[in-house]
């Protein structure tokens, strides 16, 4: 493992001081075919107009940006500009009855827009009927060209106010994907039915042209239940069919109409069976476990049947280990019953394909660690859900669907031909061995799988997906881990703990965490970084960490000793060369503070960890606040709000997070995507400030495009590109594009 570290490192250095790569000659991968995107909002000024500059169509570099096709600019008719330093223009003496026509020099693909009558434009919703105890809003979204014409078109996934984490118990309301054209016509939705729990580990849709045909698909885990509604232009129904459950399934006696989400009742039934098996149990068998039921709760044999085992356990055992084991009230959980893998068309919602689940949950958490802890928490580690679009062989793209991060750790990589799904490879750690799963902590221990045993505990709330050793192939950075694009392990990363710690000088795990970013953070030294906060408190080397993507050596970090949960990356201070970085403990607090690329502290205070957000002209960074009943604010660290988001509301609590955030149309700047107060549509902000840096549109980045793809996974993360981009980018060093 350190002799192939020392040579990805050598050979990032090489190509670090070479001139950059032109794209597609290295990895051939081909992206969207995307029109001009043009866009037209009316602002105090004038008429602000923005467009794609497409990723072929940039064929240098100069000192303030890439250079390449020109670009006329047409009001009414009339040729008004030549615009050579951007894609971008304002018009002063346009109107909001203005027609604009933006044409490339030489000929080309071109465009018309009419102006917006200010920075944002409605795409009106169809929200779904509330519930009795509950009510719905549009939640995480994603873009893809469903349809081939260029545009995209719009998913929206819709929540239930009552949806849950893992961890806590209830019932929720059935989750819905929509999916719209930019004018609000419905295409279809999909109800995932009752036997998808709704709460952000459960769903992650992917949505991408898999098969190369123009087209974007749509993929989600499913089960009995899930329906497919398509509409009519004039929004009625054209049909209503649930998805192909398998023959064996239907042989097996499983209907579309069941239900398996457990009552408080059930889940007692439940535990009943589970001890009545006790001794046939795979562990139990093989003598891993106690070999009966009162062994393994620490009482006299013959305590009593399987009934008087489960009071016990309910009753006694479970509340005696923590005061939140109330599981007498255990119910709305789905811990049993078939689970799949769909692959929908994206332009009508047909089902294309449907097939099991990889790897199914086997339990409810008991063999995943679920019962071991002092919180008792059956259904919580087996059903953490991840996914993510991979260009693995760097030309096609893959589906990366994951199951689990705390203990078990699980990866599949799928090829889409168009009509079936292809495993392209699998990854799993193994089961982590416990000797009592009622009472043995299974986090930070190795998997039975001699490759892969150590990437458990080593999972985040999200992946994300770069070519991390600079062989034109993506890999799956998965936490602290990363797996190279054949699958096999690339490394897993550890350290040692220092004094104050649970254990110092113990070399151990860097372990989970809940944010992650992976770009080129600092510009001058080779390579891609990744910047993490980490879970796991003094038992965790480092609170927040910037480690060396190739390698996953650690550059530097800060030991917290507390559970660091936000960490964020951007260009806050232009003065200062590399991207910041900071991480907040508990409560907001930034006792960690503001950290240059390099490591060395600017100062205590820090922004904040919601989301960031490209949208000024000169390359900085700014960031998304505002969560629950908050108005979203863009603020810029030195200038304040930028933009106040009225009559919005971010999504996922406390977290702050858009629907969206990409670059959808327009120049490279991104668009803020934001649900409405009352969910009756999505605000899509357009940022005004005019740039005079000339780039292609980010998603014709490889590494941004499926960072869009995967930014509504768990715990939304930005998207980031495979270069450094910042008020001080070198334009010389940013890749040019030879293929669409």
């Amino acid at each position: 493992m350190r002799l192939r570290r020392i040579a990805l490192v050598a050979a990032l250095i090489l190509a670090g001081s070479q001139a950059p790569a032109q794209a597609g000659g290295r990895g051939g991968i081909e992206l969207e075919r995307l029109d001009r995107g043009l866009v037209a909002a009316a602002t105090a000024e004038g008429v602000f107009l923005s467009w794609r500059l497409l990723g072929p169509e940039a064929t240098g570099h100069s000192a303030t940006g890439l250079t390449g096709v020109n670009f006329h600019v047409y009001r009414d008719g009339r040729r008004i500009a030549t615009v050579t330093d951007s894609t971008n223009y304002l018009d002063p003496a346009g109107t909001a009855a203005s027609t604009y026509r933006v044409t490339p020099v030489g000929g080309g693909r071109s465009a018309t827009a009419t102006p917006w009558s200010s920075n944002h434009y409605d795409l009106p919703l169809n929200k779904p009927a509330d519930g009795a105890t509950y009510t719905y809003s549009a939640n995480d979204m994603s873009v893809g060209d469903v349809d081939g014409d260029g545009q995209y078109e719009y998913i929206v996934k819709w929540d239930p106010s009552n949806s849950k984490d893992v961890s806590q118990v209830g019932y929720t309301g059935n989750v819905y994907i929509d999916a719209y054209e930019l004018d609000g016509t419905q295409l279809y939705r999909i109800d995932l039915g009752v036997n998808i729990r709704a709460g952000a580990h459960y769903t992650q849709f992917l949505v991408y042209d898999f098969d190369g045909d123009g087209r974007s698909e749509m993929m989600f885990k499913t089960a009995p239940g899930t329906k497919i509604t398509r509409y009519r232009p004039d929004g009625s129904v054209a049909s209503s069919k649930y998805i192909t459950m398998p023959a064996a399934d239907r042989k097996a006696g499983y209907r579309d109409t069941d239900d398996y989400r457990l009552s408080a009742a059930g889940y007692y039934e439940h535990v009943v069976r589970m001890f009545e098996g006790w001794s046939t149990h795979p562990e139990v068998v093989a003598g891993h476990w106690p070999a009966t039921v009162e062994e393994a709760l620490g009482l006299a044999p013959g305590f009593g049947d399987a009934k008087a085992l489960t009071d016990y356990f309910m009753d006694v055992y479970a509340p005696a280990r923590s005061t939140r084991n109330a599981l007498r009230n255990f119910a709305g959980f789905i811990v049993d019953g078939p689970e799949y893998l769909t692959v929908f068309e994206g332009a009508t919602g047909r089902e294309l394909q449907t097939v099991r689940y990889k790897p199914g949950r086997t339990d409810d958490g008991l063999m995943w660690g679920d019962y071991a802890m002092a919180r008792i928490e059956p259904g919580n580690r087996v059903d953490r859900f991840l996914s993510g679009v991979a260009y693995l062989d760097g030309k096609h793209p893959s589906a990366i669907f994951a199951r689990g991060y705390y203990t078990r750790t699980t990866i599949i990589a799928y090829g889409w031909n168009g009509h079936r799904l292809t495993e392209n490879w699998y990854v799993d750690s193994g089961w982590v061995p416990m000797t009592n799963p009622f009472n043995d902590s299974p986090h930070g221990r190795d998997g039975t799988n001699p490759e892969f045993a150590t990437i458990t505990t080593q999972g985040d709330h999200s992946l994300s997906v770069a070519d991390v050793d600079g062989d034109g192939k993506q890999e799956i950075v998965y936490g602290s881990a990363t797996i190279d694009n054949d699958g096999s392990l690339l490394y897993s990363s550890y350290d040692t703990l220092p004094a104050g710690s649970a254990a110092p000088g113990e070399y151990v795990r860097l372990g989970h965490g809940d944010a992650m970013h992976v770009t080129d953070i600092d510009p001058n030294r080779p390579g891609l970084e990744i910047f993490t906060a980490h879970e796991g408190a003094t038992f965790a080397p480092y609170g927040m960490a910037m480690r060396d993507a190739a390698t996953g050596e650690v550059l530097f970090g800060a030991y917290s000793g507390r559970d660091t949960g936000r960490a964020m990356i951007g260009d806050v201070l232009p003065e200062v060369p590399g991207i910041e970085n900071w991480a907040s403990l508990p409560g907001g607090s930034d006792a960690l503070g503001l950290h240059k690329a390099t490591g060395e502290v600017l100062t205590t205070a820090i922004p904040g960890t919601n989301q960031s957000i490209r949208w000024a002209g000169d390359g900085t960074t700014q960031i998304l606040n505002g969560a629950i009943d908050v108005t979203p604010t863009i603020d810029d660290w030195k200038r304040g709000p930028v933009l106040t988001a009225t009559g919005t509301l971010a999504n996922n609590g406390t977290k702050g997070t858009a629907s969206l955030i990409a670059d959808i149309f327009g120049d490279w700047r991104e668009e803020l995507l934001l649900r409405t107060a009352d969910s009756s549509a999505i605000r899509i902000y357009l940022s005004t400030d005019l740039t005079t840096h000339k780039l292609y549109t980010l998603m014709h980045d490889p590494q941004y495009r499926v960072e869009v793809a995967r930014q509504q996974t768990t715990y939304n993360q930005p998207s980031y590109p495979s270069f450094y981009l910042a008020s001080d980018t070198d334009w010389a060093k940013v890749p040019l594009r030879s293929r669409q």
